[in-house]
């Protein structure tokens, strides 16, 4: 039976207690977690495990294994606390959700270029499209179409579509239903206010990146 995925159920909860179901040296699995693993381009969670710093959060399929430090002295059958930072998956929920907003906005007004890559971090995030041109041009539209959504508060809604298969999506009434595993806020109020900035990274390539203006 693979971990049961609290950051899924609530984005919000920063610990639990959880059972360890294996460990092979320092690579241990849980039987719940709120600890989210590297995914679609989300940074993983930074926390710890039984007081132990996880190292890397690694998804397989359906399970997630969490690398230790090689000193830890968990075993399996052992209760763990795990704990997330949470001041940094905040910032990572908020970048994540302004990321797929702009990425929506390109889809929808300019002909759905091809995303070619996507990163978020506690620091900012980026969308990579194959893109002839500077695609700066668009940013005096996805400004404004930003604070509409975002003065807006709609509400954000996840759920699954196929809970067998884990696949998610996040949905606002009359703008998009999105597939997406990753962790959201509740509404779009909670994202704040964005810079966007223009990177070129190569000749048919145009990188969009976002950050906080906190």
């Amino acid at each position: 039976m693979s971990v049961e995925k609290l950051f899924w159920k609530d984005p919000y909860l920063t610990a639990c207690t959880a059972r360890v179901t294996s460990v092979n040296g320092d690579r241990i699995t849980l039987s719940h977690t709120v600890a989210y693993a590297f995914e679609g381009g989300q940074q993983s969670d930074i926390g710890t495990i039984g007081g132990f710093e996880i190292l890397t959060a690694e998804r397989d399929g359906f399970e997630i294994f969490y690398t230790l430090p090689s000193d830890h002295n968990l075993c399996k059958g052992d209760e763990a606390d795990v704990h997330i930072d949470w001041s940094k998956r905040y910032r990572i929920m908020r970048l994540h959700f302004a990321a797929e907003l702009v990425l929506e906005l390109v889809y929808q007004n300019y002909g759905h270029p091809e995303k070619i890559g996507a990163n978020i971090t506690h620091d900012k995030a980026r969308v990579d499209f194959a893109w002839e041109g500077n695609i700066a041009s668009t940013f005096d539209f996805l400004n404004n179409e930003l604070k509409r959504l975002i003065e807006a508060d709609h509400p954000i809604i996840c759920d699954f579509d196929d809970i067998e298969k884990e696949h998610r999506f996040w949905r606002i009434e009359g703008f998009a239903q999105v597939p997406c595993g990753g962790t959201h806020v509740r509404s779009t109020s909670e994202v704040g206010w964005l810079t966007l900035k223009r990177v070129n990274p190569g000749k048919g390539k145009e990188r969009i990146e976002i950050y906080l203006n906190d």
